[in-house]
């Protein structure tokens, strides 16, 4: 394991190596085997690099049954005896960064609070762990985050040094090791001792920076949400972008973004409140309207074009209010989409209005509810609206 191009060197971003193997694993993906590489395999939360050899794309890299993989779009020529490996250093880098990264704050959380890593992932995005509590103040967050930049300022070594796990005692390790045989610690002089074999850059300064971003409970743990090095230059770059839209249109600075958009809400919701009461209004007049229009007929029959099923249940309400000796049968429709309402008054002596909603749902494709008084539902319908009264008029008469 020591001897890998990627514990040798871990900045080296190209090598040469032999070849070994060409062949096809059991899920029918092409690979290559080498006597030494600087890829490094999935494995230990970090996710395996991509890159090149020769000119053939380098897409996955996997350590299976002792040997590395390194999964190929196609074959190199069969005569290909050596190499070129060339490393996407962007990739590897941003992985280095980010895996360091979780140490630090890792051991952070654990000096200044003592609480206990118990999972990392590295995403595309984002890095996540969980921590061994319930609870996180922000003025720990604030804490953690500083003493972790702290120690990439400090631009610290990174080490990493092979051990036998009789020489484990010697070393005050944030964490007990599973593993046996070759043992690699990943160390930080006074500051974190741990059992890793992730790729790191070589100082703590290589990390760049850590943000924390955000924080959601998991159970009884709590999860961690951050990024390191070029992330938090790319996640400043976007939100910046954001900030700088959203204060565009809050016609405020930068910095009173948030006061300019919270009075824009309340401005909203006050408008909204108006609204709802004019419609309500406008509702009132429409229902004392149609209750007028016809005053001796005793069905108010109507067709409306892209009303609301709450609207036409409202303005029948209305009616029979008004009106309790009428029966109330709206229709509206928007393209296939069909909507009603069937409603009569105290004083009648209609039928059901279920009989009415069972005669429109024999010729629409939906649903609906209601009881002897009130109905209403939905569907589809080649029918126009007031053919679709027909029939409602139809079933109040038999």
């Amino acid at each position: 394991m020591k001897e890998l191009f990627y514990y040798q060197d871990v900045m080296m971003k190209e090598f040469e190596a032999s070849i070994l193997k060409q062949a096809i694993a059991e899920d029918g993906r092409k690979y290559i085997v080498l006597d030494n590489t600087a890829f490094y395999p999935t494995g230990g939360g970090q996710p395996h690099d991509t890159g090149y050899l020769n000119d053939v794309e380098v897409v996955d890299v996997e350590k299976e049954d002792g040997d590395i993989r390194h999964y190929v779009l196609s074959f190199l020529p069969e005569d290909t005896k050596t190499v070129h490996g060339k490393l996407d250093w962007e990739r590897r880098f941003d992985h280095m960064q980010q895996h360091a990264g979780q140490h630090i704050l890792t051991a952070s959380f654990v000096e200044l609070f003592n609480y206990q890593t118990v999972s990392f992932h590295l995403g595309q995005e984002t890095v996540t762990i969980d921590l061994d509590t319930s609870e996180l103040t922000e003025e720990e967050l604030q804490a953690v985050e500083k003493r972790a930049n702290d120690i990439i300022l400090d631009n610290r070594p990174i080490e990493t040094k092979w051990i036998t796990e009789e020489e484990l005692s010697k070393y005050p390790l944030r964490k007990a090791i599973q593993v046996t045989g070759e043992i690699r610690l990943v160390i930080i002089p006074k500051f974190d001792y741990n059992g890793c074999g992730g790729t790191h850059p070589t100082t703590t300064g290589g990390v760049q920076a850590i943000k924390i971003l955000s924080t959601e409970k998991q159970k009884n743990k709590t999860r961690v949400h951050f990024v390191c090095g070029m992330r938090v230059v790319h996640e400043l770059g976007w939100r910046k972008k954001e900030l700088s839209e959203a204060a565009k249109l809050a016609n405020a600075p930068e910095k009173e973004t948030a006061g300019a958009v919270q009075k824009l809400l309340d401005t909203q919701k006050s408008l909204e409140k108006k609204c709802t009461q004019a419609e309500k209004q406008l509702l009132s007049y429409e229902a004392k309207e149609l209750a007028m229009e016809n005053p001796t007929v005793p069905i108010i029959t109507k067709a409306f074009v892209n009303r609301s099923i709450q609207e036409l249940q409202q303005l029948a309400r209305a009616i029979v209010k008004l009106a309790p000796g009428n029966t109330i049968l709206f229709v509206s429709k928007d393209r296939e989409q069909v909507q009603f309402v069937a409603a009569k008054g105290k004083d009648t002596e209609q039928v059901s209005m279920k009989d009415v909603s069972n005669a429109v749902f024999s010729v629409i494709d939906g649903n609906g509810g209601g009881n002897d008084t009130f109905v209403q539902g939905g569907g589809k319908t080649g029918l126009s609206p007031n053919e679709l009264l027909s029939k409602m008029v139809e079933a109040l008469n038999k």
